[in-house]
């Protein structure tokens, strides 16, 4: 098949992050037995999912694993022109969810096969699909974990098909989402100065977290990323009923995303020591106060890949690009570099498409990441 083919059949299923991927990944597995080869799945709990993995090549150290995910972000909201969830060719683009995020890069990968089983390969290529990345990279650790109890060898490298315009992405920052949950006591605003009001209470954390990304971004700065700080970020706040009424309640949800310098886990433990401490003064006026925070996306890894690392020259190399970047975003990466791998982001499409109406690649890029993986090919052959 070819690689538009092959895309247009992994569009067409409409698995959003937190759905099952189940079609998906068996009609991946079909395509990739079909070859002749095995292939392995590793199912969530309830069996209502489950991620991918397979070898191609020998037995030995060494070797590449290409990573991808299945899902999707929701399309619920947005204006398309066409149908998100069948493929759309127009003027060399093709339209459709997914098809930069990152279903290309995997169309990409099951395109390859037949160089790869016809390939006199010295060193193995692993494939490596996931389900649920959208809403917090949440498969990867299992799937990674598995490929290392499944194979006696141990692979080298780690390329995860993230839109990049195929430039090699080095690093990215980590990140997490939180919930923060405030119950203070209900009253008459003429009241405030016996009442506890949540939101008032609120403001004081939120200043805290702005406090503190200004003290970061003087203490330890990475000028690969923009800003060159870790930051912390609060997106969305709720709260009271009435402005003459006490709020006993308040929620927002904010967001860290830390340079690989920093430590995340060191911001979280000074914040919830904040928030003790909050709870302990406040409970002195009004014993009912609580304050409560939720991982709403856990905390994914930095990406830190040195520029001298192998991984970097390899990437350059096969993708005819002489340049690095860093990004922002979440991705398996940082994952996969924690568990070892020299890991790099590369793969077909802008990520100024994803995520928004009318998302699409190009037949362009789509053919120069099918090339890619062919001198990939080349490389691990020699």
């Amino acid at each position: 098949m070819k690689v538009e083919d092959i895309l247009a059949k992994l569009v067409s299923f409409p698995v959003l992050g937190g759905d099952s991927n189940l079609e998906i990944i068996h009609w991946i597995q079909n395509y990739i037995e079909s070859f002749g080869l095995e292939t392995t799945l590793v199912p969530n709990e309830e069996k209502t999912k489950a991620s991918l993995h397979c070898r191609i090549g020998p037995s030995v150290d060494g070797g590449v694993i290409l990573s991808g995910h299945t899902d999707v972000v929701p399309v619920k909201g947005q204006v398309w022109d066409s149908d998100p969830f069948t493929l759309t060719k127009k003027d060399g683009k093709l339209f459709g969810r997914g098809s930069a995020d990152m279903k290309g890069f995997i169309a990409c990968c099951l395109a390859s096969l037949p160089t790869l089983i016809k390939a006199d390969l010295k060193q193995p290529i692993y494939f490596a699909f996931s389900y649920d990345e959208e809403i917090g990279c949440l498969a990867a650790p299992e799937l990674i974990e598995h490929i290392k109890k499944t194979y006696s060898e141990n692979a080298k490298y780690a390329i995860i098909g993230e839109p990049s315009s195929l430039v090699p992405v080095i690093g990215k920052k980590g990140v997490c989402y939180v919930l923060t949950e405030v119950n203070g006591s209900a009253g008459h605003s003429s009241g405030i100065h016996k009442e506890i009001s949540a939101i008032h209470e609120s403001t004081r954390l939120i200043m805290w977290l702005e406090n503190k990304m200004k003290e970061l971004s003087h203490a330890t700065q990475d000028h690969r990323f923009e800003p060159p700080h870790s930051t912390l970020h609060v997106g969305q706040i709720s709260g009271g009923v009435a402005t003459n009424i006490v709020a006993d309640y308040t929620r927002f949800e904010w967001d860290v995303r830390v340079i690989p310098k920093d430590d995340i886990e060191a911001i979280f433990n000074d914040y919830f020591s904040f928030c003790k401490e909050r709870e302990l003064e406040v409970r002195k006026l009004f014993p009912g106060f609580t304050i409560s925070n939720t991982f709403v996306h856990p905390p994914v890894p930095a990406l830190d890949t040195k520029e001298t690392d192998s991984i970097v020259a390899l990437t350059q190399k096969i993708s005819e690009q002489n340049s690095w970047k860093t990004v922002a975003y979440a991705a398996e990466a940082g994952q996969f570099h924690e568990a070892g791998y020299q890991s790099i982001i590369c793969g077909p499409g802008s990520i100024e498409q994803a995520h928004r109406a009318n998302e699409y690649t190009t037949q362009e890029q789509l053919d120069k990441c099918v090339v890619m993986l062919q001198k990939l090919v080349v490389e691990f052959s020699i």
